[in-house]
């Protein structure tokens, strides 16, 4: 779609977001940005001309710039110790989307895009991510990836304020998972998605519920909980208003499925088998 009011599109070669101000739009992929009208901006900022690497591996883990292409991340191998590895092409898979848009749509567009069936938003909090945020001022401040989605399609950003990358922790990629995820159609928005990560060394068991609610809910259990248990923390994090309301499900029906596979997600990773997903 052809954005008639953009006067001016700004290559940046220095920290974003300085010269920030009213009717300003970041441009990574612009997926979303060019597929419906924006009668309210003037000038795009393009972020990819500030060559940020896309996957940086170490130690520590990964390191995902906000502009990697969902093709780059969908194409990386991870390393073999890495048993989680795998929910990063897991994770991209659950995108409603075509080929030309995997090729161009960003990690960080999709995350602060904030929708509910994010699914980048969904690996990145199931992973115990930390993202990175630049502000105008030249500061940064790096948030948990599950404070930063605040409702369907709203986040925590400041004005002028970009997310610059993801950090992935290794801790996060060698646990072992389990993925449970539903849509009307096979290849259609997701209604819920959950995934559940297990420590091989603790024991430690995390629960991710997304797309059913307005934003990411991570739940912690320090060991591994009964079907009761389960149920009840479930009842108390994630109050009735939580749950969205779309054309894809009613908050009944998400509230039900979201039940449903967290007791799956519980027995599996309880269970002596391996991963799963």
């Amino acid at each position: 779609m052809d954005l008639h009011t953009i006067t001016e599109v700004i290559p940046r070669g220095d920290a974003p977001g300085q010269r920030w101000r009213a009717g300003d739009a970041w441009l990574a992929g612009g997926t979303w940005l060019f597929s419906t009208p924006q009668p309210d901006l003037r000038r795009l900022v393009d972020l990819t001309t500030l060559g940020w690497e896309s996957l940086v591996v170490g130690d520590a883990g990964v390191e995902i710039g906000a502009t990697c292409t969902i093709r780059e991340l969908h194409g990386f191998t991870p390393p073999a110790e890495w048993t989680a590895g795998p929910l990063l092409a897991v994770s991209c898979e659950a995108f409603l989307a075509s080929f030309k848009v995997w090729n161009a749509a960003t990690v960080g567009g999709n995350i602060c895009m904030s929708l509910p069936a994010g699914p980048m938003i969904s690996m990145s909090v199931a992973l115990e991510a930390t993202y990175t945020l630049w502000a105008p001022d030249g500061s940064e401040r790096v948030v948990d990836a599950a404070d930063f989605v605040t409702g369907d399609q709203e986040n925590i950003l400041g004005a002028g304020e970009v997310l610059r990358r993801l950090d992935v922790p290794a801790a996060a990629l060698q646990k072992r998972y389990a993925v449970r995820r539903m849509s009307l159609t096979r290849l259609g928005r997701s209604t819920a998605f959950l995934i559940g990560t297990r420590c091989p060394r603790t024991g430690e068991l995390v629960l991710t519920v997304t797309a059913a609610t307005t934003r990411p809910v991570r739940l912690r259990f320090a060991t591994p909980p009964d079907a009761m248990d389960l149920r009840r923390r479930l009842h108390e994090a994630i109050p009735d208003d939580l749950y969205f309301d779309d054309p894809n499900g009613t908050p009944e029906h998400r509230r039900h499925l979201t039940a449903y596979f967290a007791e799956q997600i519980r027995v599996e990773l309880t269970s002596d088998g391996g991963v799963a997903a």
